[in-house]
């Protein structure tokens, strides 16, 4: 699994490079890719360590202020066990989504990793998106999807219909998420309400 992964990491780079993306230079700092020892929900995950001193800013939050990095001189990007399973195209769309967070100013879903996914999907065909969806994911790679626990809250697009299932659910979900396909608002379906009619 770890050779398969570091195949298509490799795969992913020589890409990249051929559209000018050049992801060995010294301002990306140092990229590690493993899989996940934990049985993640998600498909993968970027860890950035040793932040680049020079990109230090301070981002107010109400009365608190947070420091935070644009640039980071280590990432470590970490793919779950589950993602290994799917086709090779799911598997490099991940580790495309993880190694845009590895560029400077890209540590979020903000505008420039949109601008990097846009044009990553644009040159080389990939689907690089802010989520993922599993269930269609394993059907595209001729595979049954069981879900693993029995989840409490089905989260809706009321724009464009996408649909999310939740174990546990932010009070405030609707007021601070919108839909990363469309920008619509979400709602949210507590399943063992709908369930016993309450």
């Amino acid at each position: 699994m770890e050779e398969k992964l570091d195949r298509l990491f490799k795969e992913c780079i020589q890409e990249l490079e051929k559209i000018g993306i050049d992801i060995n230079n010294k301002d990306i700092g140092k990229i590690e890719i493993n899989i996940s020892k934990r049985n993640n929900k998600r498909y993968g995950a970027c860890k950035q360590e040793e932040p680049d001193i020079k990109s230090k800013y301070i981002e107010k939050i109400g009365r608190r202020k947070i420091v935070k990095y644009w640039k980071y001189n280590k990432h470590i990007i970490e793919i779950s066990k589950w993602v290994m399973e799917l086709d090779e195209k799911i598997i490099k769309n991940t580790i495309m989504h993880e190694l845009i967070h590895c560029m400077p100013y890209c540590n979020n879903h903000g505008a420039e990793f949109k601008r990097y996914a846009n044009y990553i999907n644009n040159k080389l065909g990939y689907d690089i998106s802010r989520v993922g969806n599993k269930e269609e994911d394993y059907k595209k790679s001729n595979l049954e999807y069981k879900e693993e626990k029995q989840l409490k809250y089905k989260i809706e697009c009321q724009k464009c219909g996408y649909t999310f299932y939740r174990q546990r659910q932010n009070k405030n979900f609707t007021r601070k998420y919108r839909c990363g396909k469309c920008g619509g608002r979400f709602e949210v379906i507590n399943l063992k309400e709908e369930k016993y009619g309450n």
